[in-house]
């Protein structure tokens, strides 16, 4: 769904409907997931451009919804470049976290790591490439996380995702172990021209068990009560 923010905020709505229906109170979606996810400076800045009017568009189709979303755009803060997190709640940007170790040309990085809540529970976010440096997981542990959501873009050439495919969950685990933290992870699946993802959406327990998938090469939802699962 690159540069298609119609088709991408209908696939959001789709899933709030379903996160509603099922009582879910917070919703997380892959890296860059509004307009699509880059390494190159120029389709970056064009996504970042059109986030502009993409995302105020979307917050408007998610006004009524009662569940938190967060979402990945590149947006642009003046002259720079960030890989945000956005995170929105009642049709409103309640914050973002910019990437804090971009891999993707041209991209600031970010030096925030902010702590949100929702019922109770505290989390923040890191995203993708930040899963390799167990700082920017402390970092939000550090602050009382309960909670680290990874919004992930493994969609790479076939023979990279195949160096990615245990390292992804792998990375998850060691988080999650480091910081007690639960750590979550949304991720593409399948392939797109000649790239390729595994899939790496999961649900990872603070002592690193491996709580629920999706399937590799599927799309899907994985899903955990916090509190259920701690009682």
């Amino acid at each position: 769904m690159f540069d298609d923010a119609e088709r991408a905020s209908a696939v959001i709505v789709e899933r709030l409907r379903w996160a509603e229906a099922e009582g879910v109170a917070l919703l997380l979606f892959p890296e860059a997931w509004l307009l699509g996810h880059a390494y190159d400076a120029a389709t970056i800045r064009a996504r970042a451009e059109a986030a502009a009017t993409a995302l105020p568009a979307l917050c408007d189709r998610v006004a009524a919804f009662p569940t938190t979303l967060v979402v990945g755009a590149f947006e642009a803060g003046g002259r720079r470049l960030f890989n945000h997190a956005v995170v929105i709640e009642g049709g409103r940007v309640v914050g973002r976290y910019a990437k804090a170790h971009p891999n993707e040309a041209g991209v600031t990085p970010g030096t925030a790591f902010p702590i949100f809540e929702r019922s109770g529970l505290h989390y923040g976010i890191n995203i993708c490439n930040d899963a390799n440096h167990p700082e920017a997981a402390a970092r939000l542990a550090e602050q009382g996380a309960d909670l680290i959501l990874l919004p992930l873009n493994n969609l790479l050439r076939p023979e990279t995702a195949e160096r990615w495919r245990a390292k992804s969950l792998a990375n998850l685990v060691a988080r999650a172990r480091e910081t007690g933290c639960w750590v979550v992870s949304a991720d593409v699946a399948g392939t797109v021209d000649d790239r390729l993802s595994y899939g790496c959406t999961a649900i990872v327990s603070p002592q690193g068990n491996l709580v629920a998938r999706v399937p590799e090469l599927q799309e899907g939802v994985a899903m955990v009560d916090i509190d259920e699962a701690v009682s």
